[in-house]
């Protein structure tokens, strides 16, 4: 390992000179493969410490796919079923659980996904090497990797694809600083404990959680830690369903998440199960082409006749009303916020998409509010009293 890291550039290509460093030791990190940029880095960093404590805290394999310094999806490594290979698009190859974690956490939200970087808590296998190999993405940071897989990895991107390993035992200095302007910044490090002690203080007259919603929620909570405030993350069957990050407003991170959550469950539906698209399609083509099936634009596409260019046959519209008996199918949701909900504005878009169980921190003026809605539709919420913003 080296002490400094000299990279080609910083956000952008005229911010140079660029580089990472130590100022007392070694770098944690070692780039077998590749050269990747500052902002390759930042999401390297914060992807792994996210995986890290996805498995602390589930005791299973953990991945995430980040892009600009949130995760667009992050998941424990639970068996998929035939209908979430499809939708991820898996094929029929083996997948070992870190290669079921990396499935879930690239497929949650594909278009978001689409150039991102993979994090794995355990060492990089064939069959999570191979999936990656599929995708169109800018790196991975891993333990270790397995001969075989750093292999396949290396004929990714003409040889260019970006392969950090780190040390898993590395622990950061207690306190962070950063230089905004000219002006230094300096707070302790962020190490608070997310695990099932944060779910107890359940406040709503639903108390039932069940040992999947509690898993669910600390693998919401956790992509929050992560995730650029203000953030909303909505979570299943142990991944992240969707994520609304970065926004001003609260009830916008919620709209945002639920519809990226929707359109997560929409994908389910046998309509798009069974769209017809013409086999010499790309990847990237047919999940933009999904997206907009789903989307109210579709009508627009099929009266343009450009259907041809994706599918064998004409696919009737998806309806307005068939989307919303599929979506009212949708429960068992878990939703994690990064601080509180200020109106039961939040509630009413959560319970839209399937949400059953809330963690949240409390502390609004209106917490009764937001607990009398939910109330209204039986939903447990949690109020954990850790804000988790992240910037």
């Amino acid at each position: 390992m080296a002490k400094e890291l000299e990279l080609k550039y910083g956000c952008n290509p005229n911010q140079k000179p660029s580089r990472i460093f130590m100022k007392e030791g070694e770098l944690p990190v070692t780039v077998l493969n590749g050269r990747p940029g500052y902002i390759n880095f930042l999401d390297a960093l914060n992807s792994w410490q996210l995986v890290k404590e996805l498995k602390e805290a589930t005791g299973l394999p953990s991945a995430a796919s980040f892009k600009h310094v949130s995760p667009a999806g992050a998941a424990v490594g639970t068996p998929l079923s035939d209908v979430e290979r499809a939708i991820y698009f898996t094929g029929d190859q083996e997948l070992s659980p870190i290669a079921c974690a990396y499935a879930r956490a690239r497929g949650a939200d594909r278009m978001s996904s689409y150039g991102d970087w993979a994090a794995l808590s355990d060492i990089c296998d064939k069959d999570t090497a191979l999936l990656i190999k599929k995708e169109v993405s800018d790196g991975v940071i891993a333990p270790g990797y397995t001969e075989e897989a750093l292999e396949i990895l290396k004929t990714k991107k003409k040889g260019g694809y970006n392969v950090v390993q780190i040390d898993p035992d590395y622990v950061p200095e207690e306190l962070e600083i950063k230089q905004v302007f000219g002006v230094y910044f300096e707070q302790g490090h962020n190490n608070i404990k997310i695990d099932e002690s944060l779910l107890q203080n359940v406040v709503t007259a639903n108390k039932e959680l069940p040992e999947e919603a509690k898993r669910d929620l600390l693998i919401a909570l956790i992509t929050l830690k992560y995730t650029q405030s203000n953030s909303v993350a909505y979570a299943k069957n142990g991944q992240v369903i969707g994520v609304g990050a970065g926004q001003q407003s609260r009830v916008h991170c919620t709209r945002l998440a639920g519809g990226k959550a929707d359109n997560w469950w929409l994908r389910q539906s046998p309509k798009v199960l069974n769209l017809p698209f013409r086999a010499d399609i790309r990847r990237a083509d047919r999940d933009n082409t999904i997206d907009v099936y789903i989307s109210e634009d579709y009508d627009d596409v099929l009266r343009d006749g450009t259907w041809e260019l994706f599918f064998t046959e004409k696919p009737s519209v998806f309806t307005r009303e068939e989307k919303r008996a599929w979506l009212d199918q949708m429960t068992g949701v878990s939703l994690g916020s990064d601080a509180f909900f200020p109106f039961g504005d939040n509630v009413e878009r959560a319970h839209k998409s399937g949400v059953c169980y809330i963690a949240q921190p409390g502390g609004s003026i209106r917490d009764d509010n937001v607990i009398e809605t939910c109330d209204r539709y039986g939903i447990a919420m949690v109020f954990n009293g850790v804000r988790l913003f992240h910037h």
